[in-house]
């Protein structure tokens, strides 16, 4: 029991023991600075310090950009950065699959690859003629509730005249004698006018220039996108006057005519109308005489 008593003395007596530190002059051995310590007071102090210290290292870590270098640590602001990136990416992977099928349209226009498609429309016709007496005509009233909300929303419509299909007209590009006329079995899907050298060429309506440039086989080529689905192309020219990218009026001079391109045989131009994709005959609208 005695043994037992002395040995929490002994530890307490160890860690209450004073204990001079003194700091000497090495040349003179002149007592410079002195501190009473004890062992305690060591532990406590020494406790408080590194305490202290790493207080200090979380605060700067939690506080300041410091935090941004140490590995395997991503701050808010570059996660959102990198979530915008993410959304910004997707928006643009889908615009250059969008450009790349409108590409893709106007290659068919400038090459002419395109399959023509017969069908018989009196086939058509007749799967869908029907009696009139089989036809219940009779509007509901939700449907003339519609019709006079429409026509109230119309009645003072500026701009229904300027956006009327039936007041769509196409002006002709040039005045000239057709040398090669549309032929769809032959994949020629165009009207070729011989002109004189520098003849002026028009655009046959309204519309944005969507192509503008120097071909190997069809020259200078100019491609106008208008209303309604409907594209006009112009090919061989000598040079253009518009870029891609400007709007034109109907009438308006876009080109001279030439005798550019390796599939050229003389000064005329390759006039090419499109609807939805599909090529039409420019004869059935437009009157080149």
């Amino acid at each position: 029991m005695a043994n037992k008593k002395k040995k929490p003395k002994k530890i307490k007596r160890k860690l209450l023991d004073k204990y001079r530190l003194m700091i000497l002059n090495e040349n003179t051995f002149e007592e410079r600075l002195s501190f009473k310590l004890t062992r305690l007071n060591v532990f406590v102090m020494s406790s408080l310090v590194a305490i202290f210290f790493i207080t200090l290292t979380y605060l700067l870590i939690a506080f300041t950009p410091l935090r941004e270098y140490i590995p395997g640590y991503s701050s808010t602001a570059l996660k959102k950065k990198a979530t915008e990136l993410s959304y910004k990416t997707d928006s643009l992977q889908r615009v250059i699959a969008m450009n790349d099928r409108y590409y893709e349209s106007i290659k068919k226009v400038l090459t002419g690859d395109l399959n023509a498609i017969n069908f018989n429309k009196d086939s058509i016709v007749q799967a869908v003629k029907l009696e009139a007496s089989e036809v219940d005509l009779t509007p509901i009233a939700e449907d003339s509730l519609l019709r006079e909300k429409v026509n109230k929303e119309d009645k003072y419509n500026l701009f229904e005249s300027a956006t009327s299909a039936t007041n769509f007209v196409l002006f002709p590009p040039v005045n000239g004698t057709i040398s090669e006329p549309y032929n769809a079995k032959e994949k020629h899907y165009a009207v070729d006018i011989v002109l004189a050298k520098d003849t002026p060429i028009k655009a046959t309506a309204d519309g944005i220039v969507v192509f503008a440039e120097w071909t190997a086989s069809t020259g200078y080529v100019i491609i106008l996108e208008h209303s309604y689905g409907l594209i006009s192309v112009y090919k061989h020219n000598a040079s253009l006057t518009k870029s891609q990218g400007d709007l034109v009026k109907a009438g308006e001079v876009i080109a001279t005519a030439g005798d550019t391109g390796e599939l050229s045989t003389g000064p005329h131009l390759h006039f090419e109308l499109w609807n939805d994709g599909y090529p039409i005959n420019p004869t059935n609208f437009i009157d080149f005489k």
